[in-house]
């Protein structure tokens, strides 16, 4: 008897992840080469951070971000606007059963990392920090 599975909570299933990095690497491929037939897309550098699919495999949520972090609203409408050509040469370089329909969102990854960043920076925060490593010192010396 088949095992059944729940998905819930347990994050993206392998195969999700392989299809999402094979996305990635294409559409990273296609957009560096300039195979798009879209001055103003070609004309930019696009950073793709991560691609996110559905566990049917039918979505494809794209982050992406402009190179330097300028025109970031602008980089969004022109993905979005040539997403049909975009899935097509996806779906030629893949030949994936189902060519994925793609949504494509701002990365905001390196946002985030530049405000942890800065929290960490902060006199308050270093020295919990400094405390919390003193006790992991303390704690294995006594073992």
């Amino acid at each position: 008897m088949a095992k059944k599975s729940s998905s819930r909570g347990s994050g993206p299933s392998q195969r999700q992840l392989r299809v999402g990095e094979l996305i990635r690497r294409a559409l990273s491929e296609i957009l560096q080469r300039g195979d798009v037939h879209d001055p103003d897309l070609n004309r930019l550098s696009v950073t793709i951070g991560e691609v996110r699919v559905s566990p049917d495999l039918r979505v494809a949520t794209v982050y992406a971000l402009p190179l330097g972090g300028e025109g970031k609203d602008e980089i969004i409408a022109l993905l979005a606007k040539n997403k049909w050509e975009l899935r097509q040469l996806i779906n030629k370089k893949l030949a994936l059963k189902h060519s994925p329909e793609m949504r494509f969102r701002l990365d905001e990854t390196f946002d985030k990392m530049d405000e942890t960043r800065r929290l960490f920076e902060q006199d308050h925060v270093r020295k919990d920090i400094a405390r919390a490593e003193d006790r992991q010192a303390d704690e294995a010396s006594e073992e």
